[in-house]
């Protein structure tokens, strides 16, 4: 894993630098690298973050480890009141992160608004904690003999997250794991570092133990530290695919718990009876909010029999009327994507699928000399499944269209991916619906809904090269994750010398 450091050529001594919040206070690292931090709709240098060390991180690591003594002992409720003060600050601040998120990140506002909404819907959740982290007991397992389990913290937690939801990826991990005692590290995507320097400034107003949460801004070099340290007891990780497998068997080598959610290819099937009009507004938002950088965009819709007649002339004519330009503007819809390095690469999934034989219904690509990071909505009709547009996560504005016969085709094509993240169905037939729910392999399923994450409560259950681990993020999941199960079975004797204070029984 290697990460190139960059400096823009307009790049200036007086752009701020930013820092690491180690045991409750902000301090600047031992690395001298600096990366700058690129706004995608303008190329401006809006920061420059530093690159940590290993050194950098062991030192949250001392502190995490420091912190954890003192938040364990914190009653549930209590660490539960915590988050519904940070709650409360967070919809405070919304607006001001959301504009965050869209200025580093790119997506477009309304977007980056709903993202923070579910930034926030996560620490609700976790406020539940006093009854999510109940154990169990049963009485009389034996004669005088009870047993109990109970949910104890695991220790030190660390989470790598990517630069596609800078407010809320970190969050399906941060308020669960300090809701359930554990201490927690941060390290944010290089790439999108302002959106959560902002949150540990807010969690720094809330005065938790020195320690409780820490922020380590870095790259390949202190995600490979975070794998090694043996002061971390458990990683979550969201990203792509290929450093989901690494980060999955080097921390499991290690002996830590992982979760390791890694990319997607989600498949959107229409059937005939499908209502186009709103099919067509769900694919959309699927396919192209957020320019196509997230890991529940459907960028494969397979239309079944008739539904691809019915369907591409609505489709073609809608995704052409949207507008590309800075999310910061009220009448975008489509912002750019994270760097002019991803426009090259999401351009080249085009081309090649073109040459390959494929047919393009929207051509978003812009073209020019590289210095921009915008690509439109882009369909490509024709598409086969073996070609490598259908296979690999282009993650871009940019939707494959398969076309199926029958239904069983369909489930054919979507379980032929090596991916299982999610997939919808959009049709009125409650028996296509029960045999498609049925069949798929996938964790998240859509029925009339183009992205069917699931809410707080539930968990984000991705399948196959989606998903590495055995517990998934936030929901219950979360609880079970970040909590260690401990069982006691007790029996006491009536002939004890205290015995004369009870009576007869």
């Amino acid at each position: 894993m290697t990460t190139t450091t960059q400096s823009a050529p307009n790049a200036t001594s007086d752009v701020r630098v930013l820092e690491n919040y180690v045991g409750g206070e902000w301090t600047a690292p031992s690395g001298a690298r600096l990366l700058d931090v690129l706004n995608p709709a303008t190329q401006e240098v809006l920061a420059r973050v530093p690159l940590s060390t290993a050194a950098d991180l062991e030192k949250a690591v001392e502190a995490a480890r420091a912190g954890f003594k003192v938040w364990r002992s914190r009653s549930p409720i209590a660490r539960a009141k915590v988050l519904f003060r940070l709650r409360e600050r967070l919809v405070s601040e919304a607006d001001e992160l959301a504009r965050l998120v869209t200025t580093e990140m790119g997506k477009t506002l309304p977007d980056a608004r709903a993202e923070v909404g579910r930034m926030i819907e996560m620490v609700e959740a976790a406020t539940a904690v006093p009854t999510t982290m109940q154990g169990r007991v049963l009485e009389d397992v034996a004669t005088n003999v009870d047993c109990e389990t109970i949910r104890q913290p695991v220790g030190v937690c660390a989470a790598i997250v990517p630069f596609n939801f800078p407010a809320m990826v970190p969050f399906w991990f941060l308020p669960f794991a300090i809701a359930t005692g554990n201490s927690f590290i941060l390290k944010p995507s290089e790439q999108v570092p302002l959106t959560q320097n902002r949150v540990f400034e807010i969690l720094h107003e809330l005065e938790l133990p020195p320690g409780v949460v820490n922020l380590v801004n870095g790259d390949a070099e202190v995600v490979q530290a975070i794998l090694d340290s043996p002061g971390i007891d458990a990683v979550s990780f969201v990203g792509s695919a290929r450093v989901a497998r690494i980060v999955y068997e080097g921390a499991a080598k290690a002996g830590k718990r992982v979760q390791a959610l890694g990319g997607a290819k989600n498949h959107i099937v229409v059937m005939p009876d499908a209502v186009i009009p709103k099919t067509v507004d769900g694919i959309l938002t699927s396919a192209f909010g957020a320019a196509g950088q997230r890991c529940m965009a459907g960028s494969v819709v397979v239309t079944v029999a008739e539904a691809h007649d019915a369907l591409v002339g609505p489709l073609a004519e809608a995704a052409q009327g949207l507008r590309v330009g800075n999310g910061l503007e009220s009448d975008v819809a489509v912002g750019p994507v994270i760097s002019c390095q991803a426009r090259e690469r999401i351009e080249g999934y085009v081309q090649r699928a073109v040459d390959a034989g494929a047919r393009l219904l929207v051509d978003g690509r812009r073209g020019g000399d590289g210095d921009h990071a915008f690509i439109g909505p882009t369909i490509v009709d024709g598409v086969t499944p073996d070609m490598e547009i259908a296979q690999d996560e282009v993650f871009g504005p940019v939707l494959s269209i398969i076309h199926a016969q029958t239904l069983a085709e369909a489930i054919e094509i979507v379980n032929s991916s090596r991916y299982g993240n999610g997939t919808s169905i959009f049709t009125e037939s409650g028996a296509a619906v029960r045999r498609y729910r049925h069949d798929v392999e996938a964790g998240m399923v859509g029925v009339n809904v183009g992205v069917a994450a699931p809410v707080a409560f539930f968990p984000f259950s991705g399948w196959k090269d989606s998903f590495l681990g055995d517990l998934h993020a936030h929901g219950t999941d979360a609880v079970e994750f970040y909590t260690r199960k401990k069982t006691v079975t007790s029996r006491f004797f009536s002939e004890s010398a205290d015995a004369r204070l009870f009576g007869e029984f």
